[in-house]
């Protein structure tokens, strides 16, 4: 799926766009099934296991933030990723054997859908080497009026950067903090069934959308089979039992299988503790966590 030249780009930036990832059928299916999930949202009054209400979100006007865990809400979200264009991205970068983290399909709703402050991934889960990414698959044409994603080269090969305030875990860094370089900042547009990549180290954030149309990208995040996670594995395995934890690893295989021999690099990591009061979500993590807003 990917040149080389697409790779080299990738391992150089720490981010990609790929064209037309999903198109056709499919495209259509994924666009269907999350209206559909947006339209059963009008019963919805506080956020729950399924979404995340944004600010004046009422039965009339539904707001979502976003829809979590969509390849556990309809089959069409695993279809895509593991039977299209973004399986072949996913072994061109990570190789043969990958699982998923987690996904989500943000939602930002028009006239003014929650910004994402700018942070790394890797300070949410810093795991035993850093081969792990994100995809973000556009559903509707993101342009720069509807909150795009928006990535700092390079940032993946350097240090990363405080994710704290006052004390706490707050899931994005300080505007002022002399590392964050945003003028540095690449904007990532595009059109519906077209998909970025970022390390899991890039940092990277999004605006409110102010446009009158919504801006749907659906993300998987997915690791490297030898990459597990650092914090809160023990007690992971004790919660579900070993057989529990097994059948659990083999549920997230995307591609190839289960790799029980860890990889340990030389990575920097710092523990995301303590927690935000409220960390159900990154929404919430960097709102009850007292976050700055770089996009004020």
């Amino acid at each position: 799926m990917l040149t080389q030249d697409q790779k080299d780009f990738y391992a150089e930036n720490g981010y990609l766009k790929v064209e037309g990832a999903v198109t056709g059928a499919l495209l259509s299916r994924l666009q269907e099934v999350t209206n559909r999930l947006i339209e059963a949202s009008r019963e919805v009054t506080d956020s729950n296991d399924v979404y995340d209400l944004d600010t004046g979100h009422t039965a009339e006007a539904p707001r979502l933030t976003r829809i979590k865990l969509p390849h556990k809400q309809d089959p069409v979200f695993w279809e895509a990723l593991t039977q299209s264009g973004v399986t072949e991205v996913l072994t061109d970068l990570l190789g043969p054997d990958t699982y998923i983290n987690t996904s989500k399909l943000n939602t930002k709703a028009p006239g003014g859908g929650a910004a994402v402050e700018w942070h790394q991934d890797w300070a949410f889960y810093p795991h035993t080497n850093d081969d792990l990414l994100a995809f973000g698959l556009m559903l509707e044409d993101v342009d720069e009026a509807n909150g795009p994603l928006k990535v700092i080269p390079g940032t993946h090969k350097g240090p990363v950067l405080s994710h704290h305030a006052g004390g706490v875990f707050c899931g994005a860094v300080d505007p002022e903090d002399p590392l964050f370089e945003q003028d540095k900042a690449v904007t990532l547009t595009g059109k519906a069934g077209d998909m970025t990549i970022h390390h899991v180290r890039t940092l990277h954030g999004s605006a409110p959308n102010r446009s009158d149309r919504a801006r749907k990208i659906l993300f998987y995040e997915l690791a490297r089979a030898d990459a597990w996670p650092i914090l809160g594995a023990s007690s992971y395995i004790h919660a579900l039992g070993q057989r529990g934890f097994w059948a659990d690893l083999q549920d997230r295989v995307v591609t190839g299988a289960p790799c029980l021999t860890l990889r340990l690099a030389n990575v920097p990591v710092t523990m995301p503790l303590p927690p935000a009061k409220d960390n159900t979500s990154i929404f919430k993590t960097q709102a009850s966590g007292g976050a700055r807003s770089a996009f004020a």
